[in-house]
């Protein structure tokens, strides 16, 4: 197995991860995010989301950024974010890059979530 290590962000942290060995470096990599958003912290919340989600728009071998909200259902977690890079390189290169904002902007992600008073559930993925 192969381990990336990432010390990054609350949004984007994991302190590392393993690549299988059944999968490949050029697979794409995907992050889901899910949290429990209490309802007077949901439009803070969400601009922030949006405000990283911007910040991925351009980067190279970023495919896809969805945030989403739960409309029905009754699992406990009402905010969702899916985000898709090409392969394992683009995912390391955008990680950089978002901390690296998150640094400029004087931005701190643990800090808002616990300020908020939101509980997440987040991980990296590759296709099983």
């Amino acid at each position: 197995m192969s381990t990336v290590n990432l010390s990054s962000p609350a949004s984007l942290e994991l302190p590392a991860f393993s690549i299988p060995s059944t999968s490949s470096k050029s697979a794409a990599v995907y992050r889901v995010d899910k949290f429990v958003v209490p309802a007077a912290s949901l439009e803070a919340f969400m601009t922030r989301l949006r405000y990283v989600h911007a910040i991925l728009v351009d980067l190279p071998g970023s495919a896809q950024r969805h945030i989403l909200s739960q409309i029905g259902g009754d699992g406990e977690f009402n905010v969702v974010t899916f985000l898709e890079w090409a392969d394992i390189d683009a995912m390391t290169a955008a990680v950089a890059h978002v901390q690296k904002r998150f640094a400029e902007d004087d931005f701190d992600p643990k800090k808002m979530v616990a300020d908020l008073g939101i509980r997440a559930d987040q991980g990296f993925y590759q296709k099983a």
